[in-house]
């Protein structure tokens, strides 16, 4: 496993490499903000379970609950991309929007709108 260190230099290279553009679109970026998702997407429609941190970054189900996070975007139309769960990217018809974009296309296509303190509990 890498070190800490070692996943900041990639991590920093990455952003190197990215637009401004590109960078304003860049979301959450911590287990926090992906855990976050799973507790919006989880009250938005059930379409995944809610996850603490601690659970989102757990070596033995992490992958697999990004997976799931990831899978619960694309119920409503958006195409996630979590690296190392350090930073979330999310896309719409092939366009980076920001987090609260995304959040804000899910809640129209569902028809459930929400403000964080109905899912952020």
């Amino acid at each position: 496993m890498a070190t800490r260190e070692e996943k900041l230099k990639k991590i920093n290279a990455e952003l190197e490499t990215m637009s401004d553009d590109e960078l304003s679109m860049v979301a959450g970026g911590t287990k926090s903000e992906t855990a976050n998702d799973s507790r919006f997407l989880n009250s938005l429609n059930g379409s995944c379970d809610r996850y603490g941190e601690y659970k989102v970054g757990e070596p033995f189900g992490g992958d697999s609950r990004c997976a799931e996070i990831r899978e619960a975007w694309r119920t409503v139309g958006i195409e996630t991309r979590f690296s190392d769960n350090n930073m979330n990217r999310y896309l719409l018809n092939g366009r980076y929007i920001s987090q609260e974009e995304a959040r804000q296309h899910a809640m129209k296509v569902t028809g459930h709108y929400m403000t964080e303190k109905d899912w952020n509990w």
